[in-house]
């Protein structure tokens, strides 16, 4: 008679069961489950009394109810009306019901309100989006103790030359001071996700530095393309030399500075000037000492784009560098 495995099927079907809910890890729900890992974020985002703490993904509320007791309200964004439910239950007809307010939705498309501390486990499949999100977020807060995949969190933190140096640490470090606090293996969660976890402290540089961050992120985003190459075979792309010659276009544009065919450009000094002081932004160099060079001059009738992007990238010392390389202070010469 051929044996009937259902013993494994039923051990698995108890154990949904004495959870209580079903939990979607699509939806990158993995609940953390040890209190002492709970107890040690707690105590490295240094909540005050007067604190008003936001957290994304508060699951069943094993966080949240911590938090209650330290801090003055806990706004918890949750997307899962089950798990919404259940936190609901779980605070139900005691003192920390009046102090929690609960976001029900996407918290990417939803408009974040005043808070003082940041305090998640995010569901990893939005970490990059959301803490740029975050890091753009007014009034400032103070800080935020974020729990992210072993690998992004080290991206996170890494420095120049380190293997994982990319686009995502630079910027990020740009704006804020990140720090590593913990790691925190796959089994400290229900159900346990596939990679392994660590924590991230994040505090927001205020002020923030005086940069225009979409024009520093088209910067680094052309640089860190390929990463082990030199800035100036970066640059000399086809797509590249295609892009800047269309914004270069635009640009002209817009302030009324007219080309004359696909080659030839206005021999206009304002059109030089406009060109130089746009490509400066996007270089986020000081090109003041290109201005009493460039007014003088027009541009001759084979002017050509890729020959000035060289030209720039020699005068700011930039052609040999590479972007693995490079910290923030080297992109803002």
């Amino acid at each position: 008679m051929p044996k009937v495995r259902t013993e494994t099927r039923t051990r698995q079907h108890q154990q949904v069961k004495n959870q209580g809910v079903m939990f979607n890890t699509g939806l990158g729900q993995h609940i953390l489950k040890n209190p002492l890992v709970v107890n040690g974020i707690i105590e490295k985002a240094a909540l005050r009394p007067t604190d008003v703490v936001l957290e994304v993904g508060p699951g069943t509320g094993n966080m949240t109810v911590k938090l209650l007791e330290k801090a003055k309200k806990v706004v918890a964004c949750e997307l899962d009306g089950r798990l919404v439910a259940e936190l609901q239950k779980r605070v139900q007809c005691t003192p920390m019901q009046t102090k929690l307010q609960i976001l029900v939705g996407d918290v990417l498309k939803t408009e974040l309100p005043f808070f003082d501390v940041c305090v998640a486990n995010l569901p990893y499949q939005i970490s990059s989006p959301f803490v740029f999100k975050l890091l753009l977020h007014r009034p400032f807060f103070r800080c935020a103790v974020l729990m992210f995949q072993r690998e992004f969190a080290m991206r996170l933190v890494a420095k120049p030359g380190d293997k994982l140096y990319c686009r995502l640490s630079i910027n990020t470090q740009l704006l804020a001071r990140v720090d590593h606090l913990m790691k925190v293996g796959k089994n400290n969660f229900r159900p346990p996700p596939k990679v392994e976890s660590s924590v991230v402290r994040i505090e927001p540089k205020n002020p923030p530095p005086p940069v225009n961050f979409q024009e520093w992120d088209g910067l680094v985003r052309i640089a860190f393309v390929r990463k082990n190459k030199t800035l100036n075979a970066g640059f000399k792309s086809t797509a590249v030399e295609q892009l800047l010659e269309k914004n270069y276009r635009i640009h002209c544009s817009v302030h009324s500075v007219v080309s004359t065919h696909t080659h030839q450009y206005s021999t206009s000094a304002v059109c030089i000037f406009t060109f130089w002081m746009w490509l400066g932004d996007l270089l986020l160099v000081n090109m003041s000492h290109y201005i009493c060079l460039f007014l003088e001059q027009e541009i001759p009738a084979d002017f050509s784009i890729t020959k000035k992007i060289e030209s720039v990238l020699q005068e700011a010392e930039f052609s040999e560098k590479r972007a693995r390389s490079m910290d923030i202070d080297d992109f803002m010469v």
